[in-house]
């Protein structure tokens, strides 16, 4: 298999088709891929079908000759295992891009595995929720060695508007650990809107008038509208759901500690999310972590 030969990816196997994943492998299907599935549950795959993707049963079946392997799972355990049990099916050399949120701790087992079983490596972690992801205008952060990047990039190109190379290494953690810097300020973003719209409600204040004082202003920002409008209709159709940043911030504040630095704010974050979760709300978008700003 030629590394610098981006036309040699033809078949793409996306282990993971929840919100993100199956945007993904929508869109690479109607790029002209062959692209195979698998889901821990089947029933959430089974749409694709509709797109020309070929949805399989397990892991082995999904990467059977495929020439580049997507993994969009939870975490660092979901996607080891997934690969473990693909492992007797896995070409050698194939082209293996790791695009969840994993944390640098769960990257290391993943790298390893790659390295045991000949796989082209590459971490990618993604920005962007369910609509770039469908739209393929994913922010691509990527790590890995030169001559498997015009490869990468070939599925890079169809999932996503830009790609950021960050290192060299994908096991060095670069591209990772720059994911959870930007995950910290969208879960601060995201925590912040809630108790501000809460505090609002607490207060008497009218919420339009709020989102009407920062209008236009430095304290404004689109996702603050985006986050708001939610809340305010309180309609929450999950793109980034509560028990996904809550595990996003667990992997955030593991990481600072281990760095010697203190993160306050992301903590205070995690702890309304796991409010949030254990009031119900965990498969509604994040910013249903608006209700753990009161009494259930």
């Amino acid at each position: 298999m030629a590394d610098n030969n981006a036309s040699d990816i033809r078949s793409v196997a996306v282990l993971g088709t929840g919100i993100m994943g199956a945007a993904m492998a929508r869109n690479l299907a109607r790029a002209g891929l062959d692209v195979r599935v698998w889901n821990r549950t089947r029933a959430r795959a089974e749409p694709l079908a509709a797109d020309g993707v070929r949805v399989t049963d397990t892991p082995a079946e999904a990467v059977d000759g495929a020439d580049a392997v997507l993994t969009m799972l939870l975490d660092g355990p979901a996607a080891l295992d997934a690969l473990r049990q693909a492992a007797s099916a896995l070409p050698s050399g194939a082209l293996w891009l790791q695009m969840g949120t994993v944390g640098a701790e769960g990257l290391a087992p993943l790298a390893g595995f790659a390295a045991e079983h000949g796989l082209r490596f590459v971490d990618a972690p993604v920005l962007g929720t369910k609509d770039p992801a469908e739209k393929g205008e994913l922010t691509i952060l990527a790590a890995g060695p030169q001559e498997v990047r015009e490869r990468a990039e070939r599925i890079f190109g169809i999932v996503g508007s830009s790609t950021r190379w960050v290192g060299e290494d994908a096991a060095g953690g670069a591209a990772s650990r720059l994911k959870l810097v930007v995950n910290t300020w969208v879960l601060t973003v995201i925590s912040g809107t809630g108790e501000s719209l809460a505090l609002a409600k607490g207060l008497g204040v009218d919420p339009r008038d709020f989102l009407a004082a920062v209008a236009g202003g430095a304290l404004d920002l689109p996702y603050l509208r985006l986050k708001s409008e939610l809340i305010l209709s309180e309609n929450y159709p999950a793109s980034f759901t509560v028990s996904a940043a809550r595990k996003d911030a667990r992997l955030i504040t593991e990481a600072a500690r281990d760095a010697g630095v203190h993160v306050d704010l992301l903590a205070a974050a995690a702890e309304r999310l796991r409010r949030a979760e254990q009031q119900g709300h965990g498969d509604k978008d994040a910013s249903a972590a608006y209700y753990a700003g009161f009494d259930d």
